[in-house]
């Protein structure tokens, strides 16, 4: 999708919704720069889940921040940009493009760390681990029964390793990230779902268990 389409969509929900939608996009950094535009409009970073096929896509959910200083972040946007959206400079964007300004620059990383941490939590999730794990059981059985034992034997276990792996480099991943942002002054806390979140400064969580249903 073109940047003025998206940039287009992006702003036409923020006109009528109190939660947004941004993506599917198969790049954070994309999704990112979106997250970013959204804000200058008064709207904080929801959650991002993971989507499309072999869940290689991400989706970004926002909702309105009710605080003063949020909308009055809204009117002063909506008052430098008026022609956002229609072919006209957007918020912290270079012209034409979802590439950042240099002082929006450090707000778009902040963003795409989000993003990853939130997709990385995902994809190393106990439900994805039991999945992943039962396949690995899957496996030795369907060469056994095919008469194939040490084929099951070594099969299995090097699926199991490579599953494994897998899951401590996204660890790893995760902990890096969660570092950043730490640095960076977000605030780490656990949703009602026992997910762990990170916070900017100021922003509180929604009071219920899933406000970003859609």
């Amino acid at each position: 999708m073109s940047v003025e389409r998206s940039v287009a969509q992006l702003l036409q929900q923020i006109a009528r919704q109190d939660v947004v939608q941004i993506g599917p996009e198969n790049s954070a950094g994309r999704a990112a720069a979106l997250v970013h535009i959204a804000e200058q409009y008064g709207f904080e970073y929801g959650e991002t889940r993971r989507t499309g096929h072999k869940d290689a896509q991400v989706l970004v959910l926002m909702y309105r921040d009710p605080r003063p200083e949020a909308r009055a972040r809204e009117a002063a946007t909506l008052a430098a940009h008026p022609q956002a959206g229609n072919g006209g400079p957007v918020p912290g964007m270079r012209p034409g493009s979802l590439k950042p300004l240099p002082e929006a620059e450090a707000a778009v990383a902040q963003g795409t760390d989000r993003i990853r941490f939130d997709a990385l939590a995902e994809a190393g999730g106990k439900k994805k681990q039991l999945l992943a794990f039962g396949y690995c059981a899957v496996l030795p059985l369907v060469l056994l029964i095919a008469g194939m034992p040490l084929g099951a034997l070594f099969g299995g276990a090097a699926l199991a390793a490579f599953v494994f792996g897998g899951f401590k480099i996204g660890a790893v991943r995760r902990q890096r990230i969660a570092q950043r942002l730490t640095e960076a002054g977000f605030a780490q806390v656990r949703d009602e779902q026992g997910r762990t979140r990170f916070l900017r400064p100021g922003q509180q969580l929604p009071g219920h268990a899933n406000p970003f249903a859609v």
